[in-house]
């Protein structure tokens, strides 16, 4: 009996979830500020969330929460200088820290010696649904 009343109360919650990483705050345009911060050497050629090997000479970064594969465009806030990065991987996991940068990627954004920016980044594409 218990099935019975469990089934569809379970697919009423379900129905009530909102979906998580397909909301409205991850369209193109969105935009967030915070700092950046870039990984150390001693994680290349390590997986990363998506399953990639990280390579600190990719154009990569991570992100606690925009889908893998995300495209975005990170600005120093300093200067305005920009850079195009795609989201491969999870972090970073310190308060204030908005987004992690591959060694090239910082270097192309000139943090390598600060280690720290504040940025400014805005979705530029979200990745191709699978069928």
């Amino acid at each position: 009996m218990l099935s019975k009343h469990l089934i569809p109360t379970l697919a009423a919650i379900l129905i009530a979830i909102p979906p998580a990483a397909t909301s409205a705050e991850f369209q193109p345009g969105h935009t967030e500020e915070g700092l950046a911060s870039y990984y150390h050497d001693g994680l290349h050629g390590r997986p990363t969330a998506s399953g990639e090997i990280y390579d600190k000479r990719a154009s990569s970064a991570a992100h606690k929460s925009l889908p893998l594969g995300t495209r975005v465009r990170v600005t120093r806030l300093s200067d305005g200088r920009s850079i195009e990065v795609r989201i491969n991987d999870r972090g970073p996991f310190v308060k204030g820290r908005i987004i992690d940068l591959s060694r090239r990627s910082a270097r192309d954004l000139g943090i390598i010696d600060g280690g720290l920016t504040k940025v400014k980044v805005e979705v530029l594409s979200l990745p191709e649904r699978r069928k």
